[in-house]
């Protein structure tokens, strides 16, 4: 690891753990791991990746529906809401410049979230694309699993 961030950045590091908190308690629990790891798999973040399915197996998450979220928009393990929340997280996590969340994509998150469940959604969204550029850009890396 390059540097511990919890350390030498305290302040800054406590401002996206605030965020976190904020996240984790404004959207349900299942729909943020998800929403983790989708983003996580897009980064490249193999930290993130690591502990946001190891998190969401815990928590009860199958492992079918975790091997899923790669192919999410084909596979019946989804509910629609589920579906429109982890399309929100690709466009938010690979924001494209020219055109930014497309109006299908958030058409369809406004029709699955009231504007404050899409607001925490985009939030919580932000918030693991935080976590996933601190780990990259250290060098974190998972825990070798037995």
């Amino acid at each position: 690891m390059r540097m511990n961030l919890s350390k030498t950045h305290k302040k800054g590091y406590a401002a996206v753990l605030g965020l976190e908190s904020y996240a984790s308690s404004s959207v349900p629990k299942e729909l943020y791991e998800l929403v983790k790891l989708r983003a996580s798999i897009l980064n490249g973040c193999s930290f993130c990746t690591d502990m946001h399915s190891h998190d969401a197996m815990a928590m009860g998450i199958p492992a079918a529906k975790l091997f899923a979220v790669a192919a999410y928009n084909d596979s019946p393990l989804f509910s629609d809401a589920e579906r429109a929340a982890l399309r929100l997280t690709d466009e938010v996590t690979s924001l494209d410049s020219s055109r930014g969340v497309s109006d299908e994509v958030w058409n369809d998150a406004a029709e699955e979230f009231s504007e404050e469940e899409a607001g925490n959604l985009i939030l919580a969204i932000a918030t693991i694309n935080v976590w996933n550029r601190i780990a990259i850009t250290t060098q974190l890396e998972p825990p070798v699993r037995g």
